[in-house]
């Protein structure tokens, strides 16, 4: 029997929409995988632990950016300009992440992955999390 396991992140689209979570890279034998891309309907899939996120205002924020700006279309590969790159990296940032480290709790921010922003599509957004890299997951539109 396999350790591996594959869960596949709202596959019938009926859980409305408003759900923010992001997934934290780490060998964990648990591969989330998530459509993602707008109307181009890309598959991806990450391994690590699912940490829902609350954050209303900074999910219409993005999809504002991507349902509405790039019109659902999807940016893979995007070259983003400054000014786009900018709204990107301040709608993460006001994401805020429990840390906690077994004794302490703390509510800190998201930060844009710079070094992966090639990558960054609708409902799939490379992060820095305060426990390591992950990927920002949320409804599809398409």
């Amino acid at each position: 029997m396999s350790s591996r396991r594959f869960v596949f992140l709202d596959p019938d689209g009926i859980s409305g929409g408003g759900w923010l979570h992001v997934v934290v890279e780490a060998e964990t034998g648990v591969f989330y995988q998530q459509q993602y891309g707008g109307t181009a309907c890309r598959q991806g899939q990450v391994e690590g632990f699912l940490v829902p996120l609350f954050g209303p205002d900074e999910l219409d924020a993005l999809r504002g950016l991507f349902e509405k700006d790039f019109r659902g279309a999807g940016t893979w590969n995007y070259a983003w300009p400054d000014d786009e790159r900018d709204r990107l990296r301040e709608i993460i940032g006001a994401i805020r992440y429990w840390a906690c480290d077994g004794t302490t709790e703390e509510l800190r921010g998201l930060r844009l992955d710079e070094s992966r922003v090639r990558e960054v599509d609708e409902a799939w957004v490379p992060v820095i999390t305060p426990d390591g890299p992950g990927v920002l997951v949320w409804f599809n539109s398409d």
